[in-house]
Parts: structure tokens; sequence; C-alpha cells
């Protein structure tokens, strides 16, 4: 696939991960009763009643949305956030490798843990591919990602 269709590619993805993402908002400010209902329908037995819980699941909610935002910024240039992208990348390739772990260890349904960690690895090694793809296209054979 050529640089230009990487290019375009990375844009779609990063968008439409971005708007996805940010559906996470309406969770911050779900009823409670809302959330042990979706809780319960999930198979995850009686929502635990605690403080910590509602911080957990609200604020876990408003961060995804603010990555979404951040997805949606990086889509608008990619060949300017390219290292951004790259960076971006790997943390999801971090981050899925430890949600699988951690679902495991939490005893999740296999189709939450399925649903969640490979998917979130995935979109990461995706989003490298075409990162890298576009940087070398864009700015020589500089490879985007942590230093």
């Amino acid at each position: 696939m050529d640089a230009g269709k990487c290019e375009r590619l990375l844009v779609v993805l990063l968008r439409v991960a971005g708007v996805m993402l940010l559906t996470a908002f309406g969770a911050v400010f779900l009823p409670t009763g809302w959330m042990a209902a979706t809780h319960r329908w999930l198979g995850l037995g009686d929502f635990p009643a605690s403080s910590l819980v509602e911080y957990l699941t609200r604020s876990i909610s408003a961060l995804y949305a603010i990555k979404g935002g951040l997805y949606l910024l990086l889509s608008t240039d990619v060949r300017r956030y390219v290292t951004i992208i790259g960076y971006v990348a790997w943390s999801a390739i971090a981050f899925g490798l430890a949600l699988i772990a951690i679902d495991v260890h939490a005893g999740l349904p296999w189709r939450w843990t399925l649903g969640e960690g490979p998917l979130i690895l995935v979109i990461g090694i995706v989003f490298l591919g075409l990162s890298r793809r576009v940087a070398t296209a864009s700015l020589g054979t500089k490879k985007p990602g942590p230093p």
C-alpha cells in the first residue's frame, strides 16, 4: 500500500476510534442504577456499591473520552503529528497487553477479555504500522515512537 493510502487510512481509523472513544463521555453522567443494570446484563453480577467504584467507572470513562478527542485532533494532520501517533500506538499496544492480563486476573468473562485488550492491541499495531509508513514517506527514514 502506498504512503498516500496509508495516510488516508490512518486518518479514517483515528477518526472512527476517536468518535467511538468519545461516546464514553456519556457514562460519566450515567445514573448509578443504569450502570448497575448494565453490569448485571453483561453477566458481571451485582454492581459493587462504593465510592471507589463510582469514581473509577466515571473517571475511566472521562479518560477514554479525552483520548477520543486526542485521536480526532491527531487525525487533522497525521504527517505533523506522526511522532505523537507513534507514541499513541505504542501506548495502545502496552495498554492492550496490560488489559489482557488484568482481565484474566480479575476473572472477567472470556468474551469481555477477547473484546477489550486484543482489540486495543490490534488497533495499536495498525496505528504503528500506518504511522511508520507515513513517517518514512514524509520524514525520510525516521520512525515514530518513544525515544
